[in-house]
């Protein structure tokens, strides 16, 4: 049992019940570009990786989680671009970091409108931890 509580507080750091409930929500909810970035990257599509998506980790819910590769990535819609909104970002992405993770962001128009590059971006990471 203890092996399984060490690794639900690495893959989830200490998420709580209600971050767990959100999440699951906001995996019913999904944004168009989250639903086309899900399908690229589902089923171990991207060098046999597997994300989830929607993944409670801390007091966050990151969009997409490799859990294997340390990786968030996080897609960011047009309220990311207001300044109230990057300084949250920021503090985010800091305190993801400061866990031994690492985040990407992507815009939703980089998803919607040039896919493929956004895959080669995650490929590339994938290819630097290698």
């Amino acid at each position: 049992m203890r092996k399984n509580k060490n690794l639900s507080e690495n893959m989830w750091k200490g998420a709580s019940p209600q971050i767990f409930s959100n999440a699951k929500k906001l995996r019913e909810k999904q944004t168009e570009a989250e639903e086309k970035l899900w399908l690229a990257v589902k089923d171990n599509q991207i060098g046999g990786y597997k994300f989830r998506r929607q993944h409670p980790l801390s007091v966050y819910i990151v969009d997409f989680y490799c859990h294997a590769l340390k990786l968030v990535i996080e897609i960011d819609g047009e309220y990311h671009f207001e300044e109230e909104q990057q300084l949250l970002d920021e503090k985010r992405t800091s305190d993801i970091e400061f866990q031994g993770l690492k985040v990407i962001r992507f815009t939703n128009d980089e998803i919607m409108l040039n896919l493929p590059e956004v895959l080669d971006k995650i490929r590339l990471f994938i290819d630097l931890k290698q």
